[in-house]
């Protein structure tokens, strides 16, 4: 796995640079929650011909941070976006909330601190 570190000014701009539709495949945008204000933001590729190779953009991001969307790279990251969005409360540029939770439902419940 080849972890790469970005910015989330400079993210999209990396992605676009990285990704060729033919050789990649966009895994996921995935969220893992450090403590109470910062979560690690990760945009995870891997390789059509080496399935075992993985490539991870990442980046921190606090309270408040806007993601940038890059959707207009790979339009099925909506989904993933979206999902960051429910699970986690942070703000994904062009990606609304309410995907996968009801109103009824505990919000952010992959949140730092969040009981199930």
């Amino acid at each position: 796995m080849k972890k790469i570190e970005v910015t989330l000014k400079n993210v999209v701009n990396v992605i676009r640079e990285f990704y060729k539709p033919k050789v990649h495949h966009f895994l996921t945008l995935n969220g893992v929650a450090l403590d109470e204000s910062t979560t690690e933001i990760q945009w995870i590729f891997s390789n059509y011909k080496e399935l075992d190779h993985t490539t991870v953009f990442l980046t921190h991001v606090k309270d408040g941070d806007i993601i940038p969307s890059i959707v207009d790279i790979i339009p099925s990251a909506i989904i993933s976006q979206r999902e960051i969005v429910d699970m986690f409360g942070i703000k994904v540029e062009d990606s609304e909330r309410g995907l996968y939770l009801d109103e009824d439902s505990l919000q952010k419940p992959l949140a730092y601190g969040c009981a199930l």
